[in-house]
């Protein structure tokens, strides 16, 4: 897909989502939606789309939300793998080859690239990571960061 390509696809994505979600309350609704356009969008490239989020009942640990894709990891401490690395840092991680992040978690051995964007509350607190996973090394670049921090950014405006 040539760049040109991708950001006009990530534009009609982007859009879709905030159609969709408009007017709705639900958090879980909301991540649910974007999972699974954003999953569509850009299949088969994107392996596992979806979302971590922050437990409230357990400081410092995210728990497995909506996604679209093969299992994933039910609980990821912050701090641990790409996910709890963004949740701990609360900046975008992009990996182009997992077996070379310190301390990956391999939820599926079949991922070799992964981006994981911060999601931050109307008062700027993390509540989730946006977790999207390849099986092609190198699968990410600045287009699709650019993309889905614009995506997490807009998603809990509401």
């Amino acid at each position: 897909m040539s760049q040109a390509v991708k950001q006009t696809r990530y534009d009609e994505v982007y859009n879709e989502i905030m159609a969709v979600i408009a007017g709705e309350t639900s958090r879980t609704a909301r991540f649910a939606t974007a999972s699974c356009l954003l999953s569509q969008a850009f299949a088969p490239r994107f392996y596992w789309t979806g979302f971590y989020e922050v437990d409230p009942n357990k400081a410092n640990e995210l728990v497995v939300g909506p996604y679209q894709g093969t299992l994933g990891c039910l609980r990821i401490p912050f701090g641990r793998g790409v996910c709890g690395v963004c949740a701990a840092s609360k900046q975008t991680q992009l990996v182009a080859d997992v077996d070379q992040f310190p301390g990956h978690i391999a939820c599926d051995n079949a991922t070799r690239s992964e981006i994981v964007v911060p999601v931050f509350d109307q008062d700027n607190q993390l509540v989730a990571v946006l977790d999207v996973d390849s099986t092609e090394p190198d699968a990410f670049d600045q287009i699709d960061q650019q993309a889905l921090e614009k995506i997490c950014r807009d998603l809990l405006l509401e």
